[in-house]
């Protein structure tokens, strides 16, 4: 008997069973590969879509904080929305106010008030992905003698990334004059 016919050479049965269990098995390899492949490409697309804020979205979320913050009626609550070398041009105040501690002196007459905030409008300038323009008409609600007494006004603010954070780096704020009928 020879080598070959023995089934152990080249061309042998062993070996055609060898290679054919070894096509088989790529075969399964790739068939469960593009398989998965399909099931995470169907996933993804049954899986809700992940928005990405932008400067935009993210300066206006700042502003919308800082609106909270101010309802809080909590001075050092309302200056963490500023950044601490923070400009304000406050609507009540004849002077500028520069920086946390100022910020929280110009807040400290509304604390336990019962004064609200509610943003009426805004338009929004992205100046860059670091520092975002905003512009509106808010309304204070002040409480005169137990009594909401409405305070429309006027603001623009310059919003900026520090790090990872968004924060109030000037903000202006005045008398809104209402249109005459």
């Amino acid at each position: 008997m020879t080598l070959s016919s023995a089934g152990h050479g080249i061309g042998g049965k062993r070996r055609n069973r060898t290679d054919l269990s070894i096509c088989r098995r790529l075969f399964r390899e790739k068939k469960m590969a593009r398989a998965a492949r399909m099931a995470s490409i169907a996933l993804m697309m049954m899986s809700p879509a992940v928005a990405v804020a932008g400067p935009a979205e993210d300066a206006n979320v700042a502003l919308d904080r800082w609106s909270a913050a101010y309802s809080t009626n909590d001075p050092e609550t309302i200056a963490k929305s500023y950044c601490p070398d923070a400009i304000l041009l406050g609507t009540v105040s004849p002077i500028i106010s520069e920086g946390t501690q100022a910020i929280i002196t110009y807040f400290t007459p509304i604390k336990g008030t019962g004064n609200k905030n509610a943003i009426d409008e805004r338009r929004t300038i992205t100046i860059n992905d670091n520092a975002v323009q905003l512009a509106g008409f808010y309304t204070f609600t002040r409480m005169v003698d137990g009594k909401a007494v409405p305070a429309p006004s006027r603001f623009t603010m310059l919003v900026t990334k520090r790090g990872s954070e968004w924060c109030i780096a000037h903000h202006h704020s005045s008398p809104h004059v209402l249109p005459k009928n």
